[in-house]
């Protein structure tokens, strides 16, 4: 039996990509911006189906009672950012606009209910000092004691795992305490870089690394504090655009967006670093393989490169 997973906060996928290409389904998704569930849509109907012909792909998790969300072992979640954001106004749980400071606590509605084996979330580093570190607090205190899961938490970069892109998150995970599992789960280590931003832009690029790809804010020259699109390539000012940042974000060449490049670039940079999540996810399915009566048979691609011709034909039975 493949695991099961859900796709919270979805945005265009990245969360799906990377526990698809391991082998696991995606039985329930969420996402409310119209732009980036058309991008959803477009990509994933064809490695995904049952998804779609289900009616398993929400518009809106807060019109669902967790009791119709399908049984699933794995809950993933880059929830709403901006209220802790430090490019935002950083109201933390107090954000009131469309309910974002409170996408947690109706996460933890949903863990309650169905019980997953472990659970992945994603948020960004400030979250971890926001309010004097309360909000924080608050999440792990949740997780761990209110919830019953075995909580672990690293600051990640993009870059730690071979994107050419800072992107420092926070990743949060957690697992059932009832499993018993037999270790304490472990981060993978670091990886080397697969390319570098001279290689993203196919010319000479003095940063081997490049700026966070962000959401808005676009504009500012390349010697501005802010700017993060701009580069030097062979002694010109380039600016990033769709094909360079999906390689910076570990999306494949054949990810299309059905939507304008303002859409698309701001669906990337709304987005998590694939290979990053790629990862960690794996060695979410190998600790939980870790129990002491072991009931989870998934082989692992050890050698990941996600593309959807690839995923199409490997897991079209799954």
């Amino acid at each position: 039996m493949a695991l099961k997973f859900i796709d919270l906060f979805a945005g265009i996928g990245g969360f799906h990509l990377a526990f698809h290409s391991l082998g696991a389904t995606c039985v329930f998704a969420s996402e409310k911006d119209e732009p980036a569930r058309k991008t959803y849509t477009h990509n994933f109907e064809r490695i995904s189906p049952n998804l779609f012909k289900s009616n398993q792909y929400n518009n809106d998790i807060l019109s669902i009672n967790p009791k119709n969300i399908p049984d699933f072992d794995i809950l993933c979640a880059g929830f709403p950012c901006q209220p802790f954001s430090q490019a935002g106004h950083k109201r933390g749980f107090s954000e009131s606009k469309d309910n974002r400071g409170n996408m947690f606590f109706n996460i933890c509605d949903i863990i309650k209910e169905k019980r997953p084996k472990a659970i992945f979330l994603e948020n960004v580093r400030h979250i971890l000092k926001h309010d004097n570190e309360r909000t924080f607090s608050t999440i792990k205190n949740t997780i761990e004691n209110e919830l019953g899961y075995d909580f672990y938490y690293k600051v990640v970069k993009a870059s730690d795992y071979g994107l050419p892109q800072h992107r420092a998150r926070v990743y949060m995970i957690g697992f059932d305490k009832n499993l018993n599992l037999l270790n304490n789960f472990q981060f993978p280590p670091k990886k080397e870089l697969k390319y570098t931003m001279s290689d993203v832009f196919s010319g000479d690029c003095p940063k081997d690394i490049g700026f966070t790809l962000r959401v808005g804010g676009r504009g500012s020259k390349i010697n501005d504090r802010r700017n993060w699109e701009f580069y030097y390539v062979d002694g010109k000012v380039k600016r990033i655009g769709v094909s360079e940042a999906k390689k910076i974000q570990g999306f494949p060449d054949d990810f299309h967006f059905p939507v304008s490049e303002t859409q698309a670039m701001k669906q990337l940079g709304n987005s998590v670093a694939v290979d990053a999540v790629h990862e960690v996810a794996k060695n979410i399915i190998k600790h939980l393989k870790n129990q002491s009566q072991p009931n989870v048979t998934l082989s692992i691609d050890e050698n990941y490169q996600f593309n959807f011709n690839y995923a199409e034909k490997k897991y079209a039975n799954v």
